[in-house]
Parts: structure tokens; C-alpha cells; sequence
């Protein structure tokens, strides 16, 4: 039995679509005059702003996203910064989607500019998923004017990796025969779900690429890593059993702000949190939600940050509940001690009007 449900596994034909550099790819596209020169899309340098995309020009200078603005622009002060057109954004991104609905219907978007397909039924091309990817970057570039890459591979790990082995305008295969090579070479930040921290770690224990983390039993990697260590144990050997999901739920909704300058104000931070919450309970009725559960977020001026919930007898969706609540997180954190850089608040736990569980796709507003 283990056999079969192996074969099922390396049988399929999984690709994964990265759009290169896709918000200030947007921009070159629509303003002529950026074309070739290096673009950072994102906050304004002098308000704590953050890089949300760069172009390909900018990352020569060694830009690159969530990297503060600031710091961009003294890398590259003939960048030129644009603020984000995420109505833009989300219309070509529509568009995409338009696009791979013509090649499969098993689909799962991960965000605006990146998506995972399942081809493993599809005949097109002979059912050959390398000649179906091509396809697809071409019919993206037709429809958008915009550049794509492509991983493919049998499963979503691997496809994830391949899409980037390449950029831009890549197209990377890994073949059910070549994926345990290809692991065993892989240096481990090279690993999709391998952060910096965990990256560091593991090299502080010897592990630097994916034969060494292979070497690790997985009691050993559970023991060092928590429940983590399962998920390390199986990328190692290839395995990743996750299959395409074609309305990926999001399970909470929120919104957050950072400001110019550091707040060290309690009643100040309380307007802040009420002007967030509104909002969010604005987005609730609309989408005619309820939540059960409520998170604050709060990053500190040295960057260290914490968050704090409350789980309500009652669901909610309106201010005059929220409200409230807020005090009595807020007061669970070190805001009298620590001034405060960002506050976030976010609903959760949802359900819909009728009181059953909400199964509606949940964006941040």
C-alpha cells in the first residue's frame, strides 16, 4: 500500500507560477519612462516605509523586499520610489488567474503574484507539465506584457524551489528521479520554510545543506525544533504529500499601522487600536462575518513585538464589543514601559450569520 500511494505522489505534475518582480514590474509596464531603471515600490523612506517589491535594477544594489525603505534609498538614491497601486495589482492578478483557469481547474493562489497548479489529468501537450508551464508564461506574457517563472515538479515543495532556481523568466524542472539529488546539493536557506533564524541554527549543529539535515532522525529534529522537526524530516526526503487547494480559506482579518514616530502615549495607542477595530468591523458586517476571537498586535521600538487575544462568549462584529477588549489586551503588554512602533488588530475564529463556520476566502482589508 505504501508503494501505491508513492507512485500516486511522484505521479503528479505540480507547478508553481512566481511572478518576477511583479509590483514594480506592473509600474515599468504602465509608465514607459521607469523601464531599465531601478524601481522600489513601497513606503516612503522618511515614514518608516518598507520595501514592498523592487525591479530587477534595484536588486543590484542589493535591495530587496521588507527591507526598510530607508536603507534602499541610501543604497540607491537614483531609485526611483513609487507608493504601491494594489487596485492595479489585484486587477492584473485577475487577470492571471484568468490564464491558468485556461490549462487546469486545480488551482491555489498563494498571493497577487504567485499560485500552485495541478496538471497531473491535464492532456494538454501530451500531458507533458514542462511543455504546459512554457505555455502558461507565454499566454501570461501575451495577456499582461509581464514576465512569470515556472518550477515543476511532483510535489508543492519542490515545485516552490524550482520556480526561483532560474529568475527571471525562469523555467526549472525537477523529475521524480532527480528530487533526492537535488535535496541532498540544496543549501539549507535555500529551503522553502527555512527562515533565517532556524537557518542559523541549523548550521549552528552542522547542517548547511540538505544531505546533512537528511542525517537527522526525526526524533532528533522534533527534539531540537519542536513540531517543525517533522516537516524538516520529510522535506529532506523529497516528501511532501500536500495536494493543490482550490479556495485556500484564510481563518482571520485584520489591519495594522506603523507610525512615523514612536508612540509612548497609553490613550494615544487605545485611538489608534478603536480607528483599527472600526475598520475591521466595518469589513465584518460587509462580508456578513462574526468572530469569536480578537488579536492585538504590538511592535515595540526596539522591534520586538508580542500579541495578545481574547476568545468572546459571544461572536462579534461591531465596534461597541470590541472596544472594550482592547483596553484589557493592551493592558497585558509593555506599552507603559516600551514606546511602540506598530499596533495591528485582527478578528478570527469566525462564523457566519446563520451561526455556522465560515468557509468564505478572508483578505486583509
Amino acid at each position: 500500500m505504501q508503494i501505491k500511494t508513492l507512485d500516486i505522489v511522484e505521479n503528479r505534475k505540480i507547478i508553481h507560477i512566481d511572478m518576477d518582480a511583479f509590483y514594480a514590474s506592473v509600474e515599468q509596464r504602465d509608465f514607459p519612462q521607469y523601464r531599465g531603471k531601478p524601481v522600489i515600490v513601497g513606503g516612503a523612506p522618511d515614514k518608516r516605509g518598507v520595501v514592498a517589491a523592487c525591479s530587477y535594477e534595484a536588486r543590484r544594489f542589493g535591495i530587496h523586499s521588507a527591507m526598510p525603505s530607508a536603507r534602499a534609498y541610501r543604497l540607491c538614491p537614483q531609485a526611483i520610489l513609487l507608493r504601491p497601486r494594489f487596485d492595479v495589482y489585484r486587477r492584473v492578478s485577475s487577470e492571471i488567474a484568468e490564464v491558468f483557469r485556461r490549462f487546469t481547474d486545480k488551482i491555489e493562489p498563494l498571493s497577487l503574484d504567485e499560485a500552485y497548479l495541478d496538471v497531473s489529468d491535464s492532456q494538454l501537450h501530451h500531458g507533458s507539465a514542462t511543455l504546459i508551464a512554457n505555455s502558461i508564461k507565454q499566454a501570461i506574457r501575451d495577456r499582461t506584457h509581464l514576465i512569470a517563472s515556472a518550477g515543476v515538479s511532483y510535489n508543492k515543495f519542490l515545485a516552490k524551489i524550482a520556480s526561483d532556481m532560474d529568475k527571471p523568466d525562469g523555467l526549472y524542472v525537477i523529475k521524480p528521479e532527480q528530487g533526492a539529488a537535488f535535496i541532498e546539493r540544496l543549501p539549507i536557506g535555500r529551503f522553502y520554510g527555512i527562515g533565517k533564524a532556524t537557518e542559523a541554527k541549523m548550521q549552528a549543529l552542522g547542517i548547511h545543506n540538505g544531505r546533512q539535515l537528511k542525517q537527522w532522525s526525526r526524533a532528533e529534529l522534533v527534539s531540537r525544533f519542536g513540531k517543525a522537526g517533522h516537516y524538516y524530516y520529510d522535506i529532506a526526503r523529497g516528501m511532501d504529500n500536500r495536494p493543490v487547494v482550490n479556495s485556500r480559506i484564510r481563518k482571520s482579518l485584520g489591519t495594522e499601522t506603523t507610525f512615523e514616530h514612536d508612540l509612548g502615549d497609553r490613550q494615544e495607542m487605545l485611538k489608534v487600536l478603536n480607528e483599527l477595530a472600526a475598520s475591521v468591523a466595518q469589513s465584518l458586517q460587509r462580508r456578513k462575518l462574526h468572530a469569536r476571537t480578537l488579536t492585538i498586535k504590538v511592535k515595540y521600538a526596539d522591534f520586538s513585538q508580542v500579541t495578545r487575544s481574547q476568545t468572546m462568549e459571544e461572536a462579534f462584529n461591531d465596534i461597541q464589543t470590541i472596544s472594550p477588549v482592547l483596553s484589557v489586551l493592551l493592558d497585558k503588554t509593555e506599552v507603559d514601559e516600551k514606546k511602540v512602533r506598530l499596533l495591528g488588530v485582527t478578528s478570527s475564529n469566525f462564523l457566519v450569520e446563520n451561526g455556522s463556520d465560515n468557509h468564505e476566502q478572508i483578505e486583509l482589508i
